[in-house]
């Protein structure tokens, strides 16, 4: 129950301030690309080194998939982790609109992210590389062999930095269905129609890592 309660505390806090950096700062316009990069990467930075020490701060279902898959977490483990990360995502989303509203501002924009001028192809090629990236450090660096636990946390938000600097201007950046999830039920329209894209690919590039991490870096052993 406690990891639980974390992964929902730690993914609430991940989607609040980064969507709400995005969306209160002006977007790439405003606080620019590296401002909502940071925004991102600092929260994983700080839940690691806080909730982190009770769940592993996975924050994200494609992380959760990627441990499962390589026998870091039980397959009952894995759904409870998904759930608590979806409701952290929603509630975040909930908690943005309803400061928007409050504050008189628009909610149509609640950090969602889309396909922009890319083909549906074009959005899931990027998905999956960008996850893969991210959650190919994450089973290294949190390896009982491979890794270091002191400097996890760290790599970790740098690396989820890096890969929104590519990913905001294309597609806003999800490599998270969870993060994904939260603003599209709010939002709806082409947010919700194209909301499989951002489930399906980080999924896809989180096994992948998986897979990557155990044959060819030998995390596991």
């Amino acid at each position: 129950m406690k990891k639980a309660i974390a992964e929902l505390i730690g993914t609430f806090i991940l989607v609040f301030i980064g969507t709400a950096t995005a969306v209160l700062g002006g977007g790439i316009d405003g606080i620019g690309i590296a401002g909502i990069a940071l925004a991102f990467g600092l929260t994983i930075v700080a839940a690691a080194y806080s909730i982190g020490t009770v769940s592993g701060a996975h924050l994200n279902p494609a992380v959760s998939v990627a441990m499962w898959l390589n026998k870091r977490i039980t397959l009952t483990e894995l759904a409870y982790y998904v759930v608590s990360q979806v409701i952290g995502a929603i509630l975040a989303s909930f908690t943005l609109r309803f400061l928007l509203t409050d504050a008189k501002l628009p909610v149509d924009n609640l950090g969602q992210n889309g396909l922009g001028e890319l083909s549906v192809v074009g959005a899931l090629t990027v998905e999956i590389i960008l996850t893969f990236i991210f959650v190919l450090v994450i089973m290294t660096v949190t390896s009982a062999s491979k890794g270091n636990s002191k400097l996890a946390g760290l790599v970790i938000g740098l690396t989820l930095t890096m890969v929104h600097f590519v990913g905001i201007p294309l597609t806003g950046m999800s490599a998270n269905p969870a993060r994904s999830i939260g603003p599209a039920l709010f939002v709806g329209g082409d947010a919700l129609n194209q909301l499989w894209v951002f489930i399906v690919a980080p999924i896809v590039g989180g096994l992948l890592a998986a897979v990557v991490a155990k044959a060819l870096l030998n995390t596991e052993e």
